[in-house]
């Protein structure tokens, strides 16, 4: 469990912008990304989620 609040925490701003928007790709590309990002926390692997391509959010 730890190591899901830890990804929680470092979730980058643009996944938690997309998992609530009203766009259904965009929060489902969040969705997978943050998926990723837990299923690596659990194996032992870097939990990092690079922006998606294409899109233009400021950070």
């Amino acid at each position: 469990m730890p190591q899901i609040l830890s990804v929680l925490a470092k979730t980058p701003e643009w996944i938690r912008h997309d998992l609530v928007s009203r766009d259904v790709s965009s929060r489902e590309r969040a969705e997978e990304a943050l998926a990723a990002m837990i299923t690596a926390a659990l194996a032992g692997q870097a939990t990092t989620a690079p922006a998606p391509q294409g899109i233009g959010i400021a950070h």
